[in-house]
Parts: structure tokens; C-alpha cells; sequence
């Protein structure tokens, strides 16, 4: 009785009417044709977006850390590890690896213009020869800077070193600093294989760093975030600062044995240099 008493109002309304609701009618079918042809474009159907809402097409949307991109930039790491060789060159002759002092700094300068040449603006491209630079690099500056924390470390212990202490602090905050950039370059090099095995999602490796990004709500978070080296750069600072991690979690047994080790090399550094430092500060 109501479908039929339906029928007879609809019969009975005005032609104008009934064009309008005609128009409307066409209207709708047009608006949902277009997100329909929009969220195929996407990826998405329109069935699921419907019936499960927004919600449902957020946690569809694959965050950029877990799928292929166009890679970082190059300046940055290439900027930080300029700045790392140069601090090499200010520490003092006896605790260097090489003499004269600027011989490694040189190499590694010469490195870093190999792989900017190579590369020089986004590393988004798989190359073994170039990672082998890469890793090359990455260990002469770590090599440099343990043996001048060791060397700096005996001198101290032997009363060898640290008769002024402007000059002993200078020292030990160089070595801070550019364990700091040591490290951060570890953490870029090794973290789902690298910074180019990242950019191509090679394997779809679980991550060996979870950022904070990683884990949040993805309305608080840019769909186009990734970890870069700055990421890494500030992960060093925090550990070698508070020697522990912070914000970001290691994840894997690598991580937290290197984290371990970089925590270890600020704590000596910090203790012998402040503590001679204290001793040895004029007091009149």
C-alpha cells in the first residue's frame, strides 16, 4: 500500500518537479562516476571507500618509507661529511693516524668528489662500485677519529697531553663532533641496506631504526616522509649526547651493538676531557 500510495504522489506532482528530481538524480550518478574514475586512479575501489569510510582509505595509503621513491638529496650527507674531514685537519699532530694531518682529510675529499661526481643529486640508483666508495669513505673517518680518541685517551691517562685546557677541550670537541658524523653515517649507510636500497625498496627490508614517524597516527604524519641522513645525523647527536637512545629505537642486534659502541667512545671522551680540563682550569 505505501509503494502504491508512492506511485500515485509521484504520478500526481508537476511536471516541474519531477524534472528536478530527474536533474538531481542525473547529478549524483555524474559525482559518483568521478570519484569512482578518481579512486581507481589511486588505486582504491570505491566499493571498499564506501562501505568502510575514510578511515579505511587512510591505512591504504602506503607511507613512502615502505615503497619505492625518487631517493635523498645528496648535498646533505655529502655537506656533513665535508665538514667531518675538515674538523680532522684542526686535530693536533700527535694524535693523528697519518702525518702530516691533512693527508686523510685529502683522501677522503677525494672520495667524496668521486661519489658526487658519480651521483650528484639524488641517490636513487643501485651501484655496488659506489657503495664501496661510499663504505670506504665512512671507514677512514672512522678510523681516523678512533685513533685519535685512543691516542687522545693514552696521553691523557699518561700525563702526556692536556697541560692547557682550551686547547684540550677544542680537541676533545672536535673527536665528539665528528664521532657524532661518524656514526650518523653508519646509521644511513646500513639502515634496510642503504640509502639507495631504501629509495627502490629492495626486498622490503624491516627497518633496523624505528622513527617515531614510523608508529604515528598517519594524519600526523606526511604520506611522503622518510627517513634522510639529517634523521640519522640527529640520531647520533642524541645518543652520543645522552648515550642512550632517545626517540628513534634500534631494532636490529647491528644497531644496537653500534649504538652501544658510539655511546661508549662519547662517554671516554666526555670523562677524560672534562675531568682534565677541571684539574688543570686556572683557579686564580
Amino acid at each position: 500500500m505505501t509503494g502504491t500510495g508512492d506511485d500515485e504522489a509521484a504520478g500526481s506532482a508537476p511536471p516541474e518537479v519531477m524534472d528536478g528530481i530527474q536533474s538531481l538524480h542525473d547529478r549524483i550518478d555524474e559525482l559518483h562516476r568521478l570519484i569512482t574514475s578518481r579512486l581507481a586512479a589511486e588505486g582504491t575501489l570505491a566499493g571498499e571507500l564506501l562501505h568502510q569510510g575514510a578511515d579505511a582509505y587512510q591505512r591504504r595509503v602506503v607511507p613512502a618509507w615502505r615503497r619505492e621513491t625518487k631517493g635523498e638529496l645528496r648535498w646533505p650527507v655529502a655537506l656533513v661529511v665535508a665538514v667531518g674531514a675538515s674538523l680532522q685537519v684542526t686535530v693536533p699532530g700527535r694524535l693523528v693516524l697519518v702525518a702530516p694531518p691533512w693527508v686523510l682529510p685529502a683522501a677522503q675529499g677525494m672520495l667524496l668528489l668521486v661519489l658526487i661526481g658519480a651521483n650528484p643529486h639524488r641517490i636513487g640508483r643501485q651501484s655496488r662500485a659506489m657503495r664501496s666508495l661510499s663504505l670506504v669513505l665512512a671507514a677512514l673517518l672512522s678510523l681516523a677519529n678512533v685513533w685519535s680518541v685512543a691516542r687522545l685517551a693514552i696521553g691523557i691517562t699518561q700525563g702526556h697531553l692536556g697541560q692547557q685546557a682550551g686547547q684540550l677541550l677544542v680537541t676533545g670537541a672536535v673527536i665528539w663532533l665528528t664521532n657524532v658524523i661518524v656514526f650518523a653515517l653508519w646509521y644511513w649507510e646500513f639502515d634496510r641496506g642503504g640509502p639507495a636500497a631504501r629509495a627502490l625498496n629492495l626486498g622490503n627490508r624491516y627497518p633496523d631504526f624505528q622513527f617515531p614517524q614510523m608508529v604515528s597516527p598517519p594524519d600526523t604524519v606526511s604520506p611522503d616522509w622518510e627517513p634522510v641522513f639529517l634523521d640519522y645525523l640527529f640520531l647520533a647527536f642524541t645518543n652520543a649526547a645522552a648515550f642512550s637512545p632517545t626517540d628513534v629505537m634500534p631494532m636490529s642486534r647491528w644497531a644496537k651493538a653500534a649504538m652501544t659502541v658510539q655511546a661508549v667512545i662519547s662517554i671516554v671522551t666526555v670523562a677524560l676531557v672534562v675531568s682534565r680540563a677541571i684539574n688543570i682550569l686556572p683557579t686564580g
